[in-house]
């Protein structure tokens, strides 16, 4: 396949950073490929926008802003002596790219629903493998670096670690869109910081204070946005609604939808049988396919169908109870023999309205250490570098529970 040696868009504006460069051809036909601007139809933060109206962004600018983010710290690297390729620059940029191709619509609702036992980021490699046949094997490199088998192990950290670029991307980004300003993390800062050592990933010294800011950001904006309770529902409701259509489906009961959509609720998709068709119609399948038919079911005949679908389409949701304790067996059966008098539902269709789960998050993984080098060229973990409160908070797990019901047992 030949591409023009001319970079015929430039630069993007994007409402962060400013004016975005792409750096050369090849990353521009990438970004224009039909499998990356399906990125556009690709929420950034699933159904947040309920809770958060301004929560509206996509992967697509996600990933520009992260492709940006990976140019500075290029420079950055370069500066302070550590020799990165061309080749390898681009493989960067390409990997920083499409770490994100692989979501399907609303995020991670369908890894949960119509399409079974494969992760997004499963999807994303088949993703990187399609496209480098199409650009005859320019994807290479960057292949190895995006599944850490390149042999230069920090140009992987960069992509994937407890620090890494998309991180300093989504955090400030999220935190722009939603309002939310304890999200609002120094990328500037945290990229200037960074060095390399013996192959290593490591900040400054310095630059402790701003990775104890980055890490207490990232807890808080777990806690008060990527798990709020009502995206929390929300979520669940979506999955919910994806779960009963496949249901009907597979029993060949006739529902409104898109021909990409139809593929995957009509067909059992699993891990063993991703293939290029299925990549294909995936590929077809975004938010917009989800939406117009949840518009439909609202009154479709199947009152499970319809009743959750006008759940998320009217935000009228259910009501979500979270503890720091696991929500007994007994509270909840009697929860459902409530809803049973009430409605002519069965126990398996209750289970639809009634259900409980855990959610939980970790600031700071001990198990993949970010390291501090100080001015003798000594490398230690941020834990004994950091302050007390860090070291006892931010690297133990939270988990709290939750249950979610109707707010009335009689369902229309």
């Amino acid at each position: 396949m030949k591409y023009s040696s001319i970079n015929k868009f430039e630069i993007l504006n994007d409402p962060i950073y400013g004016y975005i460069k792409v750096p050369n051809n090849l990353i521009f036909q990438i970004i224009e490929d039909v499998s990356f601007q399906r990125l556009r139809r690709i929420s950034q933060m699933g159904l947040s926008y309920l809770v958060y109206p301004g929560a509206n962004h996509t992967r697509f600018h996600h990933t520009l802003g992260c492709l940006h983010l990976m140019q500075k710290t290029i420079s950055v690297l370069r500066v302070k002596g550590t020799k990165i390729s061309v080749t390898e620059e681009n493989a960067l940029y390409i990997a920083i790219l499409l770490h994100d191709i692989g979501h399907g619509p609303f995020s991670h609702a369908l890894e949960y629903s119509i399409v079974n036992g494969i992760t997004h980021e499963e999807i994303t490699l088949k993703y990187m493998h399609m496209l480098n046949k199409k650009f005859n094997g320019q994807l290479n490199i960057a292949i190895e670096v995006f599944t850490g088998n390149y042999h230069r192990s920090f140009l992987h950290q960069l992509i994937s670690s407890q620090l890494d670029i998309d991180r300093l991307d989504y955090l400030k980004r999220d935190s722009f869109y939603t309002g939310v300003s304890e999200g609002n993390i120094s990328s500037d800062r945290l990229i200037a910081m960074m060095n390399v050592i013996d192959d290593e990933l490591v900040i400054e010294k310095k630059g402790v204070s701003s990775v104890e800011n980055f890490l207490i950001a990232r807890r808080f904006m777990y806690w008060q946005v990527y798990l709020h309770k009502t995206g929390l529902v929300a979520e669940n409701i979506l999955i919910k609604i994806l779960n009963r259509a496949k249901e009907l489906a597979e029993n060949n009961i006739d529902l409104f939808c898109s021909s990409p959509l139809y593929f995957f609720l009509y067909n059992k998709i699993n891990k063993n049988n991703f293939d290029e068709t299925v990549l294909e119609n995936f590929s077809k399948l975004d938010d917009y396919d989800i939406l117009s038919a949840i518009k439909e079911w609202v009154t479709h005949p199947d009152k499970i169908l319809s009743n959750l679908s006008k759940m998320i389409i009217n935000r009228n949701l259910l009501k979500i109870e979270i503890s720091d304790i696991k929500i007994s067996e007994n509270y909840k059966s009697n929860i459902i023999v409530n809803l049973l008098k009430n409605s002519s539902l069965t126990e398996k269709e209750a289970a639809y309205f009634v259900f409980s789960s855990e959610i939980s998050n970790l600031a700071y993984n001990k198990n993949e250490s970010i390291r501090i080098v100080n001015k003798k060229g000594e490398l230690s973990d941020i834990m004994k570098e950091s302050n007390e409160l860090f070291t006892q908070t931010l690297s133990k797990p939270i988990t709290k529970y939750f249950i979610c019901y109707p707010k009335k047992m009689q369902l229309a």
